[in-house]
């Protein structure tokens, strides 16, 4: 069974930034992460995004997590190398 997250609703501005993420960064990782958080504050399904992205419900999660306590959308590799300019 597949619970549906709880995302907060995401602010027209941070939609706007997202948006603008997705379209323009030059990390793969990003975008993609990007698009997720646009597409689940669309009310599309976890199923459907585990097939859109394909992913795990975990890492979905992960990714929810981090933004909504961090406001994050780079990785861990992508951090640690110092390369964070979306």
């Amino acid at each position: 069974m597949f619970y549906m997250f709880l995302l907060r609703d995401i602010n027209p501005l941070s939609l706007k930034l997202l948006n603008r993420i997705y379209r323009e960064s030059r990390h793969h990782q990003v975008r993609q992460r990007a698009h997720f958080l646009i597409l689940a504050s669309q009310n599309i399904t976890n199923k459907n995004l585990m097939k859109i992205f394909k992913v795990s419900y975990k890492t979905m999660y992960n990714w929810l997590n981090r933004w909504e306590h961090e406001g994050m959308l780079i990785g861990d590799k992508l951090r640690k190398k110092g390369n964070c300019q979306g």
